[in-house]
């Protein structure tokens, strides 16, 4: 055998050495993870959330900061503006309406964001951001448990897909939080944006201030039920603990006769 040969099965030796080691790695770290770090994640979570009581919606709305301006009196005018045709009027009025006042500064200063409900979305962020790498990394420790295909005794391994499958939803569903968290601060900008054009118009600032409470709301949500995504994945995991470990040896000796 060539010297050329002989290295590159070295090389493929040392490099299935290195993930066999990784595997071993990743299902030490998988007991891990549902022994220790989804009980923790579960007590935090719990703490949060007994402290975001809906009695404190009265408490996260925020002033704008953009003023109602004082009306501005137009005298009759006499200059031969009367004079503008009918289509020429209603084709302003149409405009107006559409794109409304050009703010062109703010009278205060910036209109700030609600300061109470971004640091509580960055509190929550990181723990949704674990529950997606713990929902994947649950994943990857079943399947390098799962058994070679064969005939028969295959209960223990549907019992790792379901419970493979039902981490994967919990994964999709980490993913959508993120996305809501994001959305709600695009939806607020556009309407701070009309109560900047239409400062006069209090339907506008009301409509921020309910956005806001229903983020307030929406978040509570999503930490219950990130909270509910640990506590169900750790009891799934604990009560069919045997048959994902080792889902074929229960019931081997039964078929030898």
């Amino acid at each position: 055998m060539s010297k050329k040969a002989n290295k590159k099965d070295t090389q493929r030796s040392e490099t299935l050495q290195k993930v066999q080691q990784f595997k071993d790695n990743f299902k030490e770290e998988g007991d891990h993870l549902v022994q220790d770090v989804f009980p923790a994640k579960v007590l935090e979570l719990e703490e949060l959330y007994q402290s975001m009581t809906v009695s404190r919606l009265a408490d996260i709305h925020t002033d704008l900061n953009i003023p109602i301006p004082d009306p501005v009196l137009f005298a009759n005018n006499v200059s031969g503006d009367e004079a503008k045709s009918k289509k020429r009027r209603l084709e302003e009025d149409d405009h107006n309406d559409i794109s409304g006042t050009r703010v062109m500064i703010l009278p205060n200063g910036p209109a700030p964001s609600n300061k109470n409900l971004a640091a509580l979305a960055e509190k929550l962020k990181p723990l949704i951001r674990d529950l997606l790498d713990h929902s994947n990394m649950l994943k990857m420790w079943i399947a390098f448990m799962i058994p070679k295909i064969e005939d028969g005794n295959n209960f223990g391994v549907s019992v790792q897909e379901d419970t493979m499958g039902e981490a994967r939803q919990v994964e999709t569903e980490a993913a959508t939080y993120l996305d809501q968290v994001s959305r709600y601060f695009i939806s607020r900008a556009k309407l701070i944006s009309k109560v900047a054009k239409y400062p006069h118009i209090d339907d506008y600032r009301q409509a921020v201030r309910e956005l806001d409470e229903k983020q307030y709301v929406s978040l509570r949500l999503i930490c219950c039920e990130v909270r509910n995504h640990y506590a169900s994945l750790h009891d799934l995991v604990l009560k069919n603990m045997e048959k994902i470990k080792k889902p074929r040896s229960a019931n081997a000796d039964s078929l030898i006769y």
